[in-house]
């Protein structure tokens, strides 16, 4: 090296030096990591298997006592590429909760917005800004950011439930807002229906007293058995030799916002697919990423060549950017969850399907 080779080597780190002593860090240097080719998402694909999960929220159950404070006893999914974060993707959150009989869990309120989704049971009632919802197998509930919300279970055996929020989301924008509600539970009544559905739950209908648009569903429950109708005569429908499915044995409904037709809730995506016995979906990639659960029969899922069999009640994470391919055993549904509206918004969302 030449003495000006030296003194212009001496001179360039003494530039990255006082680069960082600015609190700078030139493009040229980290230019692939900022904005690599394609998705490179920390969150890695991964599963978590319901007989693992539901004993643990049993012991849970025993030993934690529901009130102020955790203020639930959700148990976080913690994906284990995402160094100890409660977070299933770096958008998604997504926890069983654990509600034992005659429990009451205390009223409060957040930014984020959150639902749940029924694996099995009944007997509880979540009470969002004063209306009494009841909790039953298959059944999808809503909790818009900032509604105040509260659960009863009136029931003698408990319930387990999967909740879905965007948390991560909200803690990424520095947008996250907390409040507790009264301790003592507002609402104790136990309606078949809800006021919120007796006013919106029927088919192509749309009161005339709520003409403005929201930006979440007024609808409170979307009920199993029209979510189970639907996808049956999507498969009907098919053998009839009509088109009404996403592809072949494969049926899908989205949960919709009925002021809009939009989704149900802001930030989040949600689905209830089925799939006919033997049926073998395309592989299939998407930016943002989703979290599937079994609802009934089993599958086999491929996440990015890695195949894992999944049965009732089995959770699984699909990162961004992720090849999923799915394969029924025999006759299967799963509910999903994504972050698919915040992406759409940010016209970020890409897809592709990458064989079939």
């Amino acid at each position: 090296m030449t003495a000006v080779d030296a003194q212009e080597s001496a001179e360039l780190a003494k530039l990255y030096d006082d680069f960082a002593s600015a609190g700078l860090m030139p493009l040229w240097t980290v230019r692939a990591g900022l904005m690599p080719q394609e998705p490179a998402p920390a969150a890695a694909p991964h599963a978590w298997a319901w007989k693992d999960l539901f004993p643990l929220a049993e012991r849970a159950g025993r030993l934690v006592p529901v009130g102020r404070g955790g203020e639930r006893r959700a148990i976080a999914l913690a994906n284990p590429g995402l160094g100890g974060e409660p977070y299933a993707t770096p958008t998604l959150w997504a926890a069983v909760q654990y509600l034992g009989p005659k429990e009451v869990a205390p009223a409060h309120r957040h930014a984020q917005g959150a639902f749940r989704f029924v694996l099995d049971g009944e007997g509880v009632w979540t009470v969002v800004d004063g209306d009494p919802v009841a909790m039953r197998r298959g059944d999808l509930l809503l909790t818009p950011g900032w509604a105040w919300h509260e659960h009863q279970n009136t029931a003698a055996e408990p319930m387990v439930w999967l909740d879905g929020l965007d948390i991560p989301l909200v803690a990424q924008l520095d947008a996250g807002f907390f409040e507790f509600g009264p301790d003592e539970l507002t609402d104790d009544s136990t309606p078949e229906s809800s006021r919120g559905e007796r006013l919106w739950g029927h088919p192509g209908l749309r009161p005339l007293s709520g003409l403005a648009d929201l930006p979440h569903s007024p609808l409170p429950a979307y009920r199993w058995r029209h979510t189970d109708a639907a996808l049956a005569a999507q498969l009907e429908l098919e053998a009839e030799g009509h088109a009404a499915t996403v592809e072949p044995g494969h049926a899908a409904v989205r949960f919709t916002n009925p002021t809009t037709g939009r989704d149900a809730l802001p930030t989040l995506r949600l689905e209830m697919h089925r799939l006919a016995g033997d049926t073998v979906t395309a592989t299939r990639r998407e930016v943002g990423s989703s979290v599937w659960q079994v609802f009934t029969g089993s599958a086999t899922v491929t996440l990015d060549q890695r195949e894992v069999s999944l049965g009732v009640g089995d959770l699984f994470v699909v990162p961004s950017w992720c090849p999923l391919t799915l394969r029924a055993d025999g006759p299967v549904d799963l509910f999903r969850f994504s972050d698919a509206p915040a992406y759409e918004a940010l016209r970020l969302a890409r897809h592709a399907v990458v064989a079939r």
